[in-house]
């Protein structure tokens, strides 16, 4: 079973650059509990480059629980019943939330 650094070291293999065209963004992911941290995302000109650490005015920020974090990009729950159910915590652009599920392979 993959860690939440795993999944964020494999993030930008992920990428789907035909998903994301015309974005321009900086995600930052606050994902607490055992074997959490702080990560970001930048996706610019079809490229998404991911690394540790808190992201320069981020244009979205997703806090969430490690468990929840893991089990999401598993598939075994979806972004917006975290969302709906209060365990996936949104600030920023929702409409750049709503799309990003489509710009990763799961």
């Amino acid at each position: 079973m993959p860690t939440v650094k795993d999944t964020f070291d494999q993030m930008a293999s992920r990428f789907r650059a035909d998903k994301a065209t015309g974005t321009s963004a900086v995600i930052q992911y606050d994902i607490s509990g055992e074997g959490g941290g702080t990560w970001h995302a930048i996706i610019r000109d079809g490229v998404c480059a991911v690394s540790a650490g808190a992201g320069a005015s981020p244009t979205l920020t997703l806090q969430m629980a490690a468990q929840d974090w893991l089990d999401m990009v598993s598939g075994k729950q979806s972004g917006q019943m975290l969302f709906m159910s209060g365990k996936l915590k949104l600030k920023g652009d929702m409409g750049l939330a709503m799309k990003l599920g489509s710009m990763f392979q799961m």
